[in-house]
């Protein structure tokens, strides 16, 4: 099945709005196959972000049909209704374990939100759904995010504070992320504070190298484990990074609801600063935990990039809302690849990626209109 299609059947609602919604709206809603490439829930939270801020309704079907328990878990549950709260949103399938879901944005009202996914689910991925539109929006915005905010798999805070936000705000926005208590898998209970002040128009931007490293830090934190912990994963980056012993730096959280250690290696350079985030887990080794990220770090430093791999997927929307950019990173993950395919869906604009030498691919944003 293609990524987009049409849908003009409107036996598929149920209600007397949604049989009069359809017929209104039959001829431009787009149907996004969850099941397409990586399967996982990014496509649904694109197809959100891209909706509201196009205006254009959707459907999606075959939600997260590549993973373990297919269909809407909380954290994606919470992000469809983030958005439907901010674009007034008529939707249809906004339960759990749905496989399907109409979504039919009004338009944005920026202001002060409060969102409690409930669970540990990632307050990030929240609001990385809903960002977009609020970057362009009318006014300001104040989000208070409750959940998890440090999570396998997703992007945890200290990216979204040193690594995403900056580029952000060279677009022209004012993005300002603030912790006010960490939340980690399975206990949850952080709390995320986002403050935006949104621009007429995203300014392009354009990362073609990095530039020097000026520094190489890292720092390990444990809540409600033992210390120890944190300072095995630091000797086994201080020695496979050759850090000095000032840029280490061991934390004991006091404020988290349950158990978590995160290990953190933060990459300043002349013209970007790169995060890379390691999560420990139950029955693997701290100094298992280390070497897996010492890894990502020298894969990154050798190919002499600007944006790292997980940074390149969360750069594409803004970029194509600014209707151009361009940057040099490691070879597009899946999830990346997955990405690109909604936002085409959505949007008239041409993403190309070269390979320019070995693990080294140049990635070009420009608006088809």
């Amino acid at each position: 099945m293609a990524v987009v299609g049409r849908i003009y059947n409107t036996v598929e609602f149920r209600s007397t709005w949604k049989e009069s919604f359809a017929t209104e709206h039959q001829s431009n809603m787009l149907t996004i196959d969850g099941s397409h490439r990586e399967g996982g829930g990014q496509i649904l939270r694109t197809s959100l972000s891209l909706s509201m801020c196009r205006h254009q309704p959707f459907r999606i079907i075959n939600i997260r049909a590549a993973r373990r328990q297919p269909g809407l878990r909380p954290q994606h549950l919470a992000a469809v209704r983030a958005a439907a709260t901010i674009a007034g949103a008529k939707v249809d399938g906004d339960t759990i374990g749905s496989r399907a879901l109409t979504f039919a944005p009004g338009e944005i009202q920026s202001g002060a939100y409060r969102f409690d996914i409930g669970t540990a689910g990632s307050t990030t991925l929240v609001l990385q759904t809903v960002l977009p539109a609020l970057l362009t929006a009318a006014g300001s915005s104040h989000l208070t995010l409750t959940g998890g905010t440090h999570n396998p798999l997703a992007p945890p805070f200290e990216f979204l504070q040193r690594a995403f936000v900056p580029l952000i705000n060279r677009m022209g926005a004012k993005l300002a992320v603030r912790l006010d208590r960490p939340g980690y898998f399975p206990a949850g209970g952080g709390l995320l504070d986002v403050r935006i002040e949104p621009a007429a128009q995203l300014a392009p931007l354009h990362l073609p190298e990095r530039g020097a490293v000026h520094a190489i830090r890292a720092w390990a934190t444990v809540a409600n484990l033992p210390e120890h912990i944190a300072r095995r994963e630091l000797a086994v980056l201080k020695e496979r990074l050759d850090l000095a012993s000032d840029d280490l730096r061991a934390h004991i959280e006091q404020e988290a609801a349950g158990p978590g250690n995160v290990v953190t290696v933060e990459a300043a350079c002349e013209h970007i600063t790169e995060v890379f985030t390691g999560f420990g887990e139950r029955g693997v080794r701290a100094e298992t935990v280390s070497e897996r990220l010492a890894h990502r770090v020298q894969r990154y430093l050798a190919a002499e990039v600007a944006v790292g791999e997980h940074l390149a997927d969360q750069l594409l929307v803004p970029m194509a809302l600014a209707g151009e950019g361009a940057f040099l990173t490691l070879k597009l993950s899946r999830h990346a690849l997955t990405n690109i395919d909604v936002i085409r869906s959505f949007m008239d604009i041409g993403i190309e990626q070269h390979e320019v030498a070995p693990d080294r691919w140049r990635v070009v944003l420009q608006s088809l209109r």
